[in-house]
């Protein structure tokens, strides 16, 4: 299946691009800090399902077949790298409605984010997140053999093994998030530069997406 040391890689790569920040922890502690803890954890729900449909994508042969596709590779950037920026635009145009009016009524960071459904806006976001594409497109099908007998025994030891490393680090920063929310409802200025500041991340994300290679 495989060995002690490619067990360690796979375990150190995994840790490092869950810790890294991507659209996936950006949403959740938006929406844990917004909403709450339970609407944090609906959103974090979102981005489990998110990550293992990409990583049974991945198993199952579509990083072969994006790379064997330059053409087809472009679409998918390109089309989740102009989501995740809509995402952050919106943002941006909502924190700005929020710093003109002060009416956290009215114009909240959080309709900013859309968190009217945190699952199922999180699931999209999981799909176009740019870290995780790369990450399962390039790094976790180089553990997957297809040689094995038991491929689906890998393919859940792996996956076991990246969410449950999600799952704490989501837990940790929806705790933190709703932890934000006090200081958000009484500081609305505060709250505005915040979430415009995540706008602008959400277009960097895009915009890193429709630049990414798979080289």
């Amino acid at each position: 299946m495989f060995g002690i040391t490619d067990l360690t890689t796979y375990i150190l790569g995994t840790i490092f691009i869950v810790l890294l920040p991507g659209p996936n922890s950006m949403y959740v502690l938006s929406v844990a800090a917004q909403r709450g803890v339970k609407a944090g954890f609906a959103g974090a729900a979102g981005v489990f399902v998110g990550d293992f449909i990409l990583m049974t994508l991945a198993a199952t042969g579509a990083a072969g077949l994006l790379k064997a596709n330059p053409a087809l590779f472009a679409v998918v950037k390109y089309l989740g790298g102009g989501y995740l920026a809509w995402v952050g635009v919106n943002m941006l145009l909502g924190a700005w409605r929020a710093w003109r009016q002060r009416q956290l009524a009215e114009a909240s960071p959080a309709r900013a984010v859309n968190a009217a459904n945190p699952f199922v806006r999180a699931l999209v976001i999981s799909l176009m997140n740019p870290k995780a594409i790369l990450f399962f497109v390039s790094f976790f099908v180089q553990f997957v053999d297809p040689n094995y007998a038991y491929p689906a025994l890998t393919f859940a030891i792996l996956g076991g093994i990246l969410q449950c490393f999600s799952a704490l680090y989501l837990t940790t920063i929806i705790i933190a998030g709703a932890r934000l929310a006090d200081a958000f409802r009484r500081r609305r200025k505060l709250a505005a530069s915040l979430s415009g500041a995540a706008g602008a991340v959400f277009v960097g994300f895009g915009a890193k997406l429709a630049s990414a290679s798979l080289n």
